[in-house]
């Protein structure tokens, strides 16, 4: 099937529908669907305890059949999406599509699981909902790279819902007609700023759980007959114009190969517990750290960064330095460095409230600076150099040409399996709670693949 972006083609939720319901999703798009899920669900129960959860979960209304990890409660499924979405998206610990950046693993997986849930819907229905709604997400972040930011949207809260939606449409097998109308729907339902960005406050977290919740009911609207914008993509009042507005959509990399070439083949998993551009500057640090320089020696850490990424992780950069809280150490590009070096790790233990204020980290921080390099290939590649500038005038640089965990450098299973464990065992999960996240986990892996948890 050939896809055209042209004024005299089909609608584009309309092809999008056309190729997607017919596409069987290659093994390694299916394998792909199982680390997603394996990856979340952990994530989730790691989170189970955070006062965030804890008031998503005060906010839901009554139970229901879906499954909320690390907890015995079952809600209703579109409060299950969004207590798992939250939580699961909560420590910026989750996957990331490199080009975009966008989070498909924690909108896509907590919608379609709780679907399933309701609906009683088989281990194929879940695959090919999470496949279509991650390779939706992964394709509709190239669109217009950097514009969404750029406008002050978060990408995966606006894609999410979007993508839940296809998500969803794919798992309970809808028509070509209901689900394009569930992507024309969904995309007034999509919302998310970043205004989070200024104090560390906790919307970003809600993002991925209500993008996760807008899908679901954009796509039961849908199956009920629900009408929605067939243009929602392209149109003059559409998704993009609204949401993008300084760049012209290209449309291309959505339609291109689309049900043929599965690109959440190349979904990163990440290694460290925050945001995703810092991954390989943490890396840098404790290549820095591990060749013996200490921190008292150091003059200036220089971080060359792409131009992208300065308004999110470096501006204001005294702010930057001296984060509030944990949660904005995250989005700290100085703060992710030093406590790198100084830890060897960014993991959960490094994101607390007391360790974002340790005077030690902050020392160090403060000697973090950046200089843009317009050479940078973000958003396309993330990638890390800093030159470290010693007292005694000497220089040492430590690079990574790519991001560990993405395409390039690419988690095993094991380390995945490794996460996973550590994740529940981080979030003091019961033998029972351990157990309900483990069924649908063992339902879904590939032949062969290790399933003792």
């Amino acid at each position: 099937m050939t896809l055209h972006a042209s004024l005299d083609a089909p609608a584009l939720s309309l092809q999008l529908a056309q190729a997607l319901r017919s596409a069987e999703p290659s093994e390694a798009a299916r394998h792909t669907c199982w680390r997603l899920a394996l990856d979340i669900v952990g994530l989730a129960v790691a989170a189970r305890e955070t006062d965030y959860v804890a008031a998503v979960l005060g906010s839901c209304v009554g139970d229901g059949p879906a499954r909320v990890f690390g907890h015995d409660r079952r809600l209703g499924l579109y409060d299950a999406a969004t207590v798992n979405g939250t939580a699961a998206h909560g420590e910026d610990f989750d996957d990331t599509f490199e080009g975009g950046p966008v989070h498909a693993g924690a909108v896509v997986v907590p919608a379609v699981l709780a679907l399933a849930d309701a609906r009683g819907l088989d281990s194929a229905a879940v695959l090919r909902g999470i496949a279509v709604g991650a390779e939706l997400m992964c394709r509709l972040s190239l669109v217009a790279p950097q514009a969404i930011h750029k406008a002050g949207f978060h990408p995966t809260a606006v894609i999410g819902a979007l993508a839940a939606a296809g998500a969803a449409s794919a798992a309970l097998d809808l028509d070509e007609s209901r689900f394009a109308h569930a992507l024309g729907t969904a995309g007034s339902l999509a919302s998310g700023i970043i205004e989070y960005l200024s104090d560390g406050s906790w919307t970003k977290r809600l993002h991925a759980g209500s993008a996760a919740a807008a899908g679901l009911r954009a796509a039961l609207l849908a199956e009920h007959g629900f009408v929605g914008p067939r243009t929602v993509l392209e149109g003059h009042h559409g998704f993009f114009k609204a949401f993008a507005p300084s760049r012209q959509a290209d449309f291309a990399p959505l339609l291109d190969g689309l049900g043929q070439r599965w690109i959440m083949e190349d979904i990163a998993f990440k290694p460290y517990a925050c945001g995703t551009m810092t991954q390989p500057f943490v890396d840098c640090a404790v290549d820095l750290a591990r060749q013996g320089i200490k921190a008292d020696e150091i003059e200036r850490l220089l971080c060359f960064v792409g131009e992208g990424t300065v308004h999110r992780l470096w501006e204001p950069i005294e702010a930057k330095r001296t984060p509030p809280n944990g949660y904005a150490a995250k989005f700290s590009t100085p703060f992710c460095v030093a406590v790198g070096f100084l830890d060897g790790a960014a993991g959960l233990d490094q994101f607390t409230d007391t360790r974002a204020t340790d005077p030690a980290v902050r020392a160090l921080a403060a000697k973090v600076a950046y200089e843009i390099d317009p050479k940078d290939e973000y958003p396309k590649n993330f990638t890390g150099r800093i030159r470290a500038e010693l007292k005694d005038g000497r220089t040492v640089e430590a690079r990574k040409p790519h991001m560990r965990g993405g395409a390039k450098e690419p988690l095993t299973d094991a380390e995945l399996v490794a996460k996973f464990r550590a994740n529940v065992e981080f979030g003091k999960a019961s033998p029972e709670q351990r157990q309900i996240a483990l069924e649908r986990l063992q339902s879904l892996a590939p032949e062969g693949v290790e399933t003792r948890l």
